[in-house]
């Protein structure tokens, strides 16, 4: 299953952070961030729960960019 999240991020390193923050959770099969479109794509791994794998997600990447945030 694949969703898009809006996100918020201040600029483009800190989106390359958070899209190496996500594709290090367990249940991403894959993640792009595309700055530009404040957009955050997310393909789950099979069997994986949406909701509780986005939550690990925001907060692995508020460890990397407190300031970031993701519209669940």
């Amino acid at each position: 299953m694949k969703k898009t999240y809006a996100i918020d991020v201040d600029c483009a390193n800190c989106a390359n952070k958070m899209e190496q923050a996500a594709c290090g959770t367990p249940g991403v099969a894959k993640a792009v961030v595309n700055f530009m479109t404040l957009k955050m794509t997310v393909e789950f791994a099979e069997g994986a729960q949406p909701a509780e794998v986005m939550r690990e997600v925001l907060a692995r990447c508020r460890k990397v960019e407190p300031d970031c945030d993701i519209r669940l």
